[in-house]
């Protein structure tokens, strides 16, 4: 028991002997803190702001395919195709453009016989109020030309009725036939046009083929850069053949429209003439 409370005495005293020298030891409040916020060292290196990024540059890369290299590069054959295509897209298109001109025109006269021929009091007078070019005056020049010349032996034996409609279907068909005229351009053009462009392709793809056969490259590059810009034909070739197509069928269904009021007003000349020449309350188509 003795020698128990011996060694905690000795304990006790070697903790308190313990502390003291800690607190001892241990530093001043403005000596820790001198130690906890020491001075802050100036940087080596400054720092300096970073210059703003560049605006990303955009490299324009020249296209070495296009009209431009197949027309310097091509033979007589693709130099003949494309200028074969343009005559066939500027015939069709100067075709066109006359054709509608002469349609109006039509248009315009048939406007004019309703205000002026109708309302004479004679065919005679009627065919002078015409202008000298029209289509109308001409049926009705040559329906009256029929009346009055229905003589002689063999025209006797025709009857008067069948003459003048035979004479004035005559001149009918004649203004029909200078309607045709050129829209069997627009409709070869329409039809053949795709076809030309084809050829100038197949063509410039055999080349293509055998320039790249004879270098020994068969890259992407090589290829694909050739045979688009074979393929050029055959665009051009649709450019060319579907407004020659869109106008041919355009022009077709209004000359109908034209040639049906010739024929009204033939129909209407054809009478009068029958009844002695005087319009009286006739109209035309009647």
């Amino acid at each position: 028991m003795t020698s128990f409370r011996r060694h905690l005495r000795n304990l006790l005293i070697a903790v308190l002997v313990g502390v003291a020298v800690a607190a001892i030891a241990a530093p001043s409040p403005a000596t820790a803190q001198a130690i906890v916020t020491p001075t802050t060292p100036a940087p080596l290196i400054e720092s300096k702001p970073l210059p703003p990024l560049a605006a990303p540059v955009t490299e324009v890369v020249e296209n070495p395919y296009g009209l431009e290299a197949l027309w310097k590069q091509g033979d007589f054959v693709s130099k003949g195709t494309l200028i074969t295509l343009l005559i066939m897209s500027v015939g069709s298109w100067y075709i066109g453009i006359l054709k509608l001109i002469e349609q109006a025109k039509l248009m315009r006269q048939a406007r004019e016989s309703d205000q002026k021929f109708w309302q004479a009091s004679s065919v005679k007078e009627g065919i002078a109020s015409l202008h000298e070019d029209s289509a109308f005056r001409f049926v009705a020049e040559k329906g009256a030309y029929a009346a009055e010349h229905h003589e002689g032996s063999v025209i006797e034996q025709v009857d008067m009725n069948a003459w003048i409609g035979m004479s004035i279907q005559r001149a009918i068909d004649t203004i029909n036939n200078r309607l045709q005229n050129g829209l069997a351009f627009l409709a070869t053009v329409g039809s053949t046009a795709p076809f030309v462009g084809l050829f100038g392709t197949v063509w410039g793809i055999y080349h293509a083929l055998t320039a790249i056969g004879i270098a020994g490259q068969a890259s992407i590059d090589k290829v694909a850069g050739p045979v688009g810009e074979a393929l050029i034909m055959t665009a051009f070739g649709l450019a060319v053949a579907v407004p020659a197509v869109l106008g041919y069928n355009w022009l077709v269904r209004r000359n109908r429209v034209a040639l049906e009021l010739v024929r009204h007003f033939g129909g209407g000349v054809h009478m009068t003439l029958l009844g002695g020449g005087r319009r009286g309350d006739r109209r035309r188509g009647a």
